[in-house]
């Protein structure tokens, strides 16, 4: 389950799936089964300080949210939400929220702040621009939404065993 992503990955020109307000695969269109929004009632939040410190707290708190999920895909997880939140802390403002909202087919991440810059790709190189590319390689879905106050990075893993749809 896990995203299958190795240092020989580093396509950047690849369209992707990230895309802002509006555009791609709004949460539950039209797919969610009634078990997933009953799930997605189910809101896990985490405020975080601007310290890079709190990405061992925030993977800990990720690892105990999704216990009981497979190893590989919490492994996954865990993954896609240290790289939202470490791109939010070195390139947005405070305040800063992690959110994990499971569903029955997925799981939705979410990262907040108050950060005007939208989020970019970058070429990869040896001062980063892997983070996102690492995203996009392991969610189905991911994009952001620009809020009056800042923006919200977001991507979404199949959390179905078989990940019909699922990029890989």
């Amino acid at each position: 389950m896990g995203c299958g992503v190795t240092s020989s990955d580093t396509r950047v020109d690849d369209p992707g799936s990230g895309h802002e307000e509006g555009e791609g695969l709004p949460a539950g269109a039209g797919t969610a089964k009634e078990a997933d929004v009953k799930l997605r009632s189910v809101r896990h939040e985490l405020g975080i300080s601007p310290e890079l410190s709190e990405l061992a707290r925030v993977r800990h708190w990720v690892r105990t949210v999704l216990r009981g999920f497979p190893a590989a895909f919490v492994g996954t997880a865990v993954m896609v939400v240290d790289e939202l939140t470490s791109n939010a802390l070195r390139h947005g403002r405070a305040p800063y929220h992690v959110r994990l909202l499971p569903g029955a087919a997925k799981l939705r991440i979410e990262v907040d702040d108050s950060g005007g810059e939208p989020a970019r790709r970058r070429a990869p190189s040896d001062h980063g621009g892997r983070g996102l590319l690492l995203v996009e390689r392991c969610a189905a879905a991911w994009g952001q939404l620009r809020r009056p106050s800042g923006k919200t990075l977001w991507a979404e893993l199949a959390t179905d065993p078989d990940p019909a749809g699922a990029r890989g």
